[in-house]
């Protein structure tokens, strides 16, 4: 079973990717700040990050970076699962670390596939 960590400050916005993906069968875990996404990250080590860009305190691009900068997590492929859909928007994201863009509002349908291909993409590197 695939293993995901949801970095999001918006509750309802994990609760519903938690429901989309857990029909199925991926495990989520989630994180409410960049902060404690660092921590649950490195104690977990899940297969794949989604990254909110959009949090307060350290906002999502930091903490790509800092994931980047940690020898144990720097090769957990990371997508950015943001509002920020502004041109420029997916290069800042790329250039910060991450592997992957998906824009929110999110396809409920399509999602699940998505994360499931960057998980087979890039899971030979975790």
């Amino acid at each position: 079973m695939p293993r995901i960590l949801y970095i999001e400050d918006n509750r309802d916005n994990r609760k519903l990717i938690r429901r989309i993906l857990q029909v199925e069968g991926i495990e989520v875990l989630e994180a409410a700040s960049a902060q404690e996404g660092l921590t649950v990250a490195e104690a977990e080590q899940p297969d794949l990050i989604l990254m909110d860009i959009n949090m307060p305190a350290m906002d999502g691009l930091t903490a790509t970076k800092l994931l980047r900068l940690n020898e144990q997590l720097r090769r957990i492929p990371i997508v950015a699962l943001t509002a920020n859909v502004m041109k420029g928007d997916r290069e800042k994201a790329l250039d910060a670390g991450c592997d992957g863009y998906i824009p929110k509002p999110i396809d409920v349908d399509r999602f699940p596939g998505e994360v499931l291909s960057f998980i087979q993409q890039f899971g030979d590197r975790v």
